[in-house]
């Protein structure tokens, strides 16, 4: 029987050749490696995190691990993001708060007790909130912008228009003054009053369809005379 000390022919092998007979199977990590050692570390903290609970999770991102975010973010950012575009309709938006949710358990994740539930319905309770709270500001901006549009249409109103405007006031004035006093007096209780036909029949103590027969009489009066008033007008 051959010496494992030995070569083939005899001479005798230094200690890595003498070694080589009894490696593992080819390509197998030597773990007194630095090198293998650290993949092999990488590779199980992987395989911790993937296995560790949610709690376990938001621990490791208290102590700044990456990784725990990562898987975090993994485990959970779909459902964040569904929930945020069912709230806004937008993906942009739904998108920006996703990465505020996450940035936010990563600044904070001693805001997350499991004690008080999941920490998918914290997520999503977060998510919630803020969707709300973008979903206000976009619609406080489009109103701002639509009284800003109108006021820049008021500033162009064209003068001789306005003037027309107000001479149709004082006509409406004057043919309203002109009807008979129950028939102005029902219009003006509902129209500029502001109250409703069944109030105006109690105020004037009348039945509400003698009232609305008034005011109808008193509007296609007003009508005419208007129409014909500002015919004149235009032919002038």
């Amino acid at each position: 029987m051959r010496d494992p000390g030995l070569g083939p022919d005899g001479h005798a092998l230094n200690a890595d050749e003498a070694g080589s007979d009894h490696a593992g199977p080819r390509g197998a990590p030597d773990a007194s490696h630095p090198e293998s050692a650290s993949l092999r570390t990488s590779a199980d903290m992987r395989a911790d995190l993937q296995a560790a609970s949610d709690a376990n999770l938001v621990l490791a991102i208290a102590r700044y691990h990456e990784e725990a975010l990562a898987e975090t973010y993994r485990r959970h950012a779909g459902a964040v993001f569904g929930l945020a575009r069912r709230v806004l309709w937008d993906v942009a938006l739904a998108e920006e708060v996703v990465q505020e949710i996450f940035l936010r358990l990563w600044n904070a994740p001693e805001r997350f007790d499991p004690e008080r539930g999941s920490l998918r319905s914290f997520l999503l309770a977060q998510t919630h909130g803020r969707a709300v709270d973008l979903l206000r500001s976009e619609s406080s901006r489009r109103d701002r912008e639509a009284r800003e549009a109108a006021s820049t249409a008021t500033a162009g109103y064209d003068l001789e228009q306005e003037v027309f405007d107000l001479a149709v006031s004082d006509q409406v004035r004057q043919v309203l003054g002109a009807l008979p006093f129950d028939q102005r007096r029902a219009i003006e209780l509902a129209y500029f009053g502001g109250h409703s036909y069944r109030e105006v029949a109690v105020l004037l103590n009348e039945p509400e369809g003698t009232v609305k027969s008034r005011i109808r009489a008193g509007l296609g009066r007003m009508h005419r005379e208007l129409a014909s008033t500002i015919a004149r007008g235009a032919d002038a």
